[in-house]
This record gives C-alpha cells, structure tokens and sequence, in this order.
C-alpha cells in the first residue's frame, strides 16, 4: 500500500484555501460589482479577438474583395465617358444614314420612254439638261451621247451616284456628262434649259417654285407624274405600238395655271 504524498496534500489545501477566498471575495463585491467585473471580462475577451490574426486576415481580404468589386470615382467616370462617345458616334452615324436617304424608291425609266421624253424636250445643241434623281444615269448619258449636249444628274443615293458614273464612264461622255450627289431640294439648278424629272407628284409639287424661276422657254419634261397646279403645254400617253406603257408630261416656262 502506498502512502499519500505530503507536499501533493499541502497544494490540494492550499488551492481549496484559494477558492474558499475567492468565493467569499466575489460574494462580499455585491451584484453590482459583479456585473461590473463581468462586463470587464467580456470587453478584454472581445478585444483578444477583434486584434487576433485571423480577425486580421479576414479584414484584409474584405478590403481587397471590396477594392476589385467596386471600381473607383475616376474608373466610373471614364466608363461613363467611353459610352457617351460611343452613343454619340453612334447618333452622328445615323444622322449622315438619314440623309443620304432617298425620298423615293429607284425605279429605271424605260429606255424607249428615255428616247421619247428627249424628243419631247426639242433639245437644241447648247442645251443643258439636269436630271433631278437621274438614278443610274441613263437619261444624261442618252442626251450626251445622242444629242452632244452636256447633262448633269443629281442623286443622293450613293449607290445610284456610283452606277451613274459608271455608266457614263462606260459611255465614253466623262466629257459632257457630271453626276453628282447631292439633295435635289439644295442644288442651284437655275442655269438649266431642260430639266427631266420621274419622281413622284408630291415631289414635283415642292419642285415647283424653283422650276418656275427658270429663264423663260425652258422646258419640264416628266415621265408618269403631273405637276399640280400647272397645266402641261403638252401630253403623251404611250399606245399599244409602244415598248413601255405610261404617260409623260412636259411644261414651258412660264406655263399656265391649272384651274380644276
């Protein structure tokens, strides 16, 4: 049998003595310094954590996530810079679109019509002769050619411009015949001894305040569509001899007033 430490029994006594004192310590302070006492605890026990390395870890990556989730002032800034001239080149594009749209669809006169709207028109030699909306060309490079005059046509489509200039490339008249793209409403056509139109009546209506300020004896010639208010010096309508059907319609300058 073993007999029992003494200096193991001294500490036993001496840690139960500790406790005992304790004990009585805590009970004299009263409930209100031992909620005080405990409020101190807790405050250095959650100080012990907020300042420990994995709360500090934990910070940093926050911050980080937070710096690659938000972009900065001047980030936002350029971004929104970026778009806006993005949008307004995007406008500017389809405000040049807008304009160079035509204001009717193209569709080619009848060659055989082509022919007898020149012959209506009795083009003299020194005759110069606009095509307003001359599409692919075929009317001024007719009267170049057939006539020698010098012709101008005018179109804003691109498209139509490009085929027009090929033509009269094509034809051997780059010398008499100039295509230009331009508005029909804002080109000065007032040096013009004939004009030919195929364009619709509204058209020919708008028209009508420029053509009327051209020099006295020139001559409107228009395949399909009148002039409203102004009375033809002159109308033909196409027979079953001929290879096209439709009517062409030819003023004098000054003309009458149509009365209906």
């Amino acid at each position: 049998m073993s007999l029992p430490d003494p200096k193991r029994q001294i500490q036993s006594g001496s840690q139960l003595n500790e406790r005992i004192m304790l004990m009585k310590w805590f009970r004299k302070i009263g409930g209100f310094g031992r909620t005080a006492l405990m409020l101190a605890v807790m405050a250095i026990l959650a100080s012990c954590t907020a300042n420990s390395p994995e709360r500090e870890d934990e910070k940093m990556e926050s911050s980080s996530r937070s710096s690659v989730e938000q972009p900065n002032e001047a980030s936002k800034a350029e971004s929104k810079s970026d778009q806006e001239s993005k949008d307004k080149q995007a406008a500017e594009g389809d405000q040049e679109e807008s304009a160079n749209d035509p204001d009717v669809v193209f569709v080619p006169t009848p060659q055989p019509a082509v022919e007898k709207m020149l012959e209506m028109a009795n083009i003299e030699s020194d005759d110069l002769l606009y095509d307003l909306g001359c599409g692919d060309g075929r009317i001024v490079v007719t009267a170049a050619k057939k006539y020698g005059i010098e012709a101008v046509g005018i179109d804003i489509d691109p498209v139509r411009v490009k085929e027009a200039r090929q033509r009269v490339k094509e034809n051997d008249v780059e010398d008499l015949v100039t295509i230009k793209q331009r508005d029909l409403f804002e080109v000065d056509f007032s040096d013009a001894d004939v004009v030919t139109l195929y364009l619709l009546p509204g058209l020919n209506k708008k028209l009508k305040p420029k053509l009327a300020q051209l020099e006295p004896g020139s001559r409107i010639v228009s395949y399909d569509f009148e002039m409203a208010g102004a009375k033809p010096d002159e109308v033909y309508k196409s027979s079953s001899g001929d290879e096209w059907t439709g009517t062409i319609y030819k003023w004098v300058v000054p003309w009458e007033k149509e009365t209906k």
